[in-house]
């Protein structure tokens, strides 16, 4: 069995994290320096993580290569099929004409992109978090923002930004199921924290939304819907993690704030007249039969009433029957996690589950398979939709499988463990480099859940030998981890697959959401800082 080894370089913790650094500065340089698309950034990371791992950490190199395999085996299915079935499903509404209702209806609430934004990539972005997760409220939103106008850049960055505060509950609280697991703390006191640290943030992310897309002017225009988005969504957020529990936070929020939009605009709209740079004319007001308007929305209906049903406990236990489990080969209890990365010398296990059934993908493939149904859709037609959308997606898909191979290969060498150790080196200052450890997990891994399941024991363990409360950095893990969501790889290929974004464009998305993300982190730090030292109290 090999044991992990987290200071590889003559025993110095600093040189052993520059080393372990190389796989993503290589990454960053090539996509936001030399302007290469993701995949390709993605393969420079991959090649150069393979060779720090055998050539520095002494990793062999068939469990390396199973390492590899091991991660893009976990970004095909289930990350990939969730993503491949929301584009899927949006494909099927436009072949059917009916996207093009949707979008006559929602223009008819409002053809101010502000208040488009606000309920489109925010509210409704944050439902589909909450239900489904893995990437689909960026594929889903950002198509819609597309289809409504919005020029493919501009859809991508909204929705990346707008996928931030609902992260950390997502897929029915998913990351914190994950976060109790390892750490062994309290699901609710986990849920709690979260709560009280994102609800904050949550408070004025639409603001900030808004903002970013036209200065402040733009946002003085909408500034009563931004406050009431903001509220409605951080107040309910706040108290359904702490008094409920995290598996509704999002969906009763992310309804809280759709109700509390759209009853405000039936009173009042902006006075102003904003227009995106290079935006289109508005689209036309038109008088359409409610019958035709509850048919075009019968997809994205069907998409939530599947989600949901599927996240049903009694539902996933009779699904999750037909789920195959198998120790991935070449790799489980092969390594050896050590001290102080775990509580005990461990054995690294690598168990893969293809919950082919249960998975969020299904849910949204059985509701696009429906959709398809209810429109009485040709089988020739659905055939030509499904190949369109495969050759969609080729691109998308291959650099998630790339960036999780990246991703698990330094989490089984141990360098990512070395990051880890870094952060934690930080004594005092160890609560806001925390809430960035966590930022920088969900950055390699595109996951929240994956960097609770990363980091989570490490922070326990760190926050008890600083007699800072466990459940206060366990939280900041998951909390500083979603506004690392905007800038992962695979979110990134997600929204320019779903936009028809140029290749050449990631690398200028990517650019433009580092300072945003960086930014958000940092506040989440803050935050978590101020909990620790000003008011301990308010985490326990």
């Amino acid at each position: 069995m090999w044991p992990h080894q987290y200071t590889p370089a003559g025993g110095s913790l600093p040189l052993s994290a520059l080393i372990a650094s190389l796989p993503v500065v290589a990454l960053l340089v090539v996509l936001a320096g030399l302007r290469k698309a993701s995949w390709i950034a993605s393969l420079a990371g991959l090649g150069t993580a393979a060779l720090v791992a055998v050539a520095v950490y002494g990793m062999p190199v068939s469990l390396a290569v199973s390492a590899v395999g091991y991660g893009a085996a976990q970004g095909l299915f289930p990350i990939g099929w969730v993503v491949f079935s929301a584009i899927l499903l949006y494909n099927i509404t436009v072949a059917t004409g009916r996207f093009d209702i949707v979008r006559s209806s929602v223009a008819n609430l409002t053809a101010d992109r502000r208040l488009q934004a606000l309920l489109i990539a925010f509210a409704f972005g944050a439902f589909i978090e909450g239900a489904a997760g893995f990437g689909t409220p960026v594929a889903v939103a950002a198509a819609m923002l597309t289809g409504l106008g919005f020029k493919p850049f501009r859809a991508a960055t909204i929705c990346l930004l707008a996928n931030t505060a609902p992260v950390a509950f997502g897929s029915i609280g998913t990351p914190l199921i994950m976060l109790a697991a390892v750490t062994g703390l309290p699901l609710l006191q986990l849920s709690a924290g979260v709560g009280r640290i994102c609800a904050p943030v949550s408070l004025f992310i639409p603001a900030y939304l808004v903002l970013v897309m036209g200065g402040w002017k733009a946002l003085k225009g909408v500034l009563p819907a931004a406050l009431l988005c903001g509220v409605s969504f951080a107040g309910v957020q706040f108290l359904v993690s702490n008094y409920i529990g995290a598996e509704l936070t999002d969906i009763l929020a992310s309804l809280s704030a759709v109700g509390c939009l759209i009853v405000l605009l039936r009173f009042w709209h902006p006075d102003d007249n904003f227009r995106l740079e290079g935006d289109g004319p508005a689209h036309p007001r038109t008088s359409i039969p409610v019958g035709q308007i509850i048919s075009a929305w019968t997809p994205f209906a069907l998409l939530v009433v599947c989600v949901l049903v599927w996240g049903l406990k009694p539902v996933q236990a009779q699904l999750g029957h037909a789920a195959i489990k198998f120790p991935w080969p070449g790799l489980h209890r092969l390594i050896t996690r050590m001290p102080p990365v775990a509580v005990r010398a461990t054995p690294y296990d690598a168990i893969y589950t293809f919950n082919w059934l249960s998975a969020s993908g299904t849910a949204c493939l059985v509701a696009a398979l429906l959709s398809a149904l209810v429109a009485r859709m040709s089988f020739s037609a659905f055939f030509g939709v499904l190949g369109r959308t495969l050759r969609q997606l080729v691109l998308a898909e291959s650099t998630i499988a790339i960036v999780l191979g990246l991703a698990f290969l330094m989490n089984y060498s141990g360098a990512t463990g070395t990051l880890g150790l870094t952060f934690a080196a930080t004594g005092h200052l160890f609560p806001f480099f925390g809430a960035l450890l966590g930022w920088m997990g969900v950055f390699l891994t595109g996951s929240d859940t994956s960097a609770n399941a990363l980091f989570g024991s490490l922070q326990v363990v760190t926050a008890q030998k600083l007699s800072i409360s466990p459940v206060l950095m366990a939280a900041a893990n998951s909390s500083g981890g979603v506004m690392g969501k905007m800038i992962s790889l695979q979110n990134i290929a997600v929204a320019a697959a779903a936009t028809s974004l140029a290749t050449a464009d990631e690398s200028r998305l990517f650019r433009f959401t580092l300072r945003h993300s960086i930014f958000l982190a940092a506040v989440i730090g803050i935050i978590a800082m101020v909990y620790a030292y000003a008011t301990p109290a308010f985490t326990q």
